[in-house]
């Protein structure tokens, strides 16, 4: 009996001992937790960020809004008096000068922003191509016929002249764009009369497009619809940040999806238009062709970037250099090539006459060839 009580007492002590640490700590029961630690922003009260934004944008569209026209053409058309007349049999009833024909207007709108106080409207290519006569109409209400200047397919760029006084002209930003920035978009869709739509800067540096030769645009959600091209995109202090292009579409209206072209090659495009006729780019007289892996490992590249010389204009600048096709082309003044697309734009930023180095790989070979950049020819389109 007493070696019983022995043993009963540390047992009852055990069980009240683990009641009592059960009490405590309950958790000694459960299952284990992941626990994933998180961070909570700090109390706005405690931070400098402004607890009230921009109300009102209305500043930036009384600044920038004079500057930005409504631009409309008229294409006198002339075709055949009956369709049949289309068809080779029936032309040949008939002299090529006595062929009965038909007249009819076609007319387009587009918008465009005067640059300067001296007249200069910029806007694009697209929208005054084959015109003849272009109208351009201003937020006050005057109008005036406007002279081409010149124009740039290869960004979509023309430059209009109009002869008004005291004519309003819209500034450029300063500030490096960032994406997030705000973004108002100017124009006239539709015909609708001059219209402001915001979202923000989606992206920059946009190219493989298809949209024209030099591709370096900013990609907005601003509405950017039919009408809308030519247009001022500007930021939140209306300054000009871009001219409206395109839109990327599968309905034919706006789907949060635009592009302008930077203000700052609107300005360089416009002075060499004014200043010698054309655009002056660089130009090396090159086909390239993009590196994939499979290539890269036939050419024993390695992991480095690179651009193949798919083909070299005959007494061009490259072939001069003594470029040839086949070459791997590493890098330029010392700088690793990327992509095409931005080489292409590269180049074109030299000057003609400046002479560059080019790092070329050559049967497994590293050579270096110092070549003269070459005026670009004229544009075809």
């Amino acid at each position: 009996m007493r070696r019983i009580s022995y043993l009963i007492w540390p047992v009852v002590t055990g069980v009240l001992a683990a009641l009592l640490i059960l009490q405590l700590w309950p958790q000694l029961l459960s299952p284990p937790v992941n626990r994933v630690e998180i961070r909570e922003a700090a109390s706005v009260e405690t931070t400098s960020i402004p607890t009230q934004g921009v109300v009102s944008y209305a500043d930036a569209v009384d600044r920038a809004a004079p500057a930005v026209v409504n631009i409309y053409t008229r294409t006198l058309v002339r075709q055949p008096a009956n369709p049949l007349l289309n068809d080779p049999f029936f032309r040949n009833f008939f002299n090529s000068g006595q062929l009965p024909q038909q007249e009819r207007i076609e007319s387009s709108l587009g918008s465009g922003v005067i640059l300067s106080p001296q007249g200069y409207v910029v806007t694009n290519n697209h929208v005054i191509s084959g015109a003849d006569s272009i109208i351009v109409a201003l937020r006050d209400g005057r109008e005036a016929v406007a002279e081409v200047v010149g124009v740039d397919p290869d960004t979509d760029l023309a430059v209009l002249k109009i002869k008004l006084e005291d004519l309003p002209s819209i500034t450029f930003a300063s500030d490096a764009l960032r994406i997030g920035n705000v973004a108002l978009a100017i124009g006239n869709p539709f015909g609708v009369g001059q219209t402001v739509t915001m979202g923000i800067i989606s992206a920059t540096g946009r190219n493989r497009l298809g949209l024209s030769t030099y591709e370096d645009f900013i990609q907005t959600d601003a509405a950017i619809n039919p009408g809308n091209s030519g247009g001022a995109l500007v930021d939140a202090y209306g300054n000009l940040v871009g001219i409206n292009t395109a839109i990327f579409s599968k309905s034919g209206g706006s789907q949060g999806i635009g592009f302008a072209i930077p203000s700052g090659l609107a300005q360089q495009v416009m002075q060499d238009l004014i200043t010698h006729g054309r655009v002056i780019r660089g130009w090396l007289g090159i086909e390239i062709q993009a590196l994939t892996p499979r290539l890269a490992e036939s050419f024993n590249v390695g992991d480095r970037s690179g651009l193949i010389i798919a083909g070299i204009f005959r007494n061009g600048p490259a072939h001069q250099a003594g470029l040839q096709p086949g070459d791997v082309l590493l890098s330029i003044n010392g700088q690793a090539v990327r992509s095409s697309r931005l080489e292409m734009n590269r180049i074109a930023s030299f000057n003609p006459g400046e002479t560059i180095t080019l790092g070329v790989l050559r049967n497994g070979h590293e050579m270096s060839l110092d070549a003269k950049i070459g005026e670009r020819p004229p544009s075809r389109s």
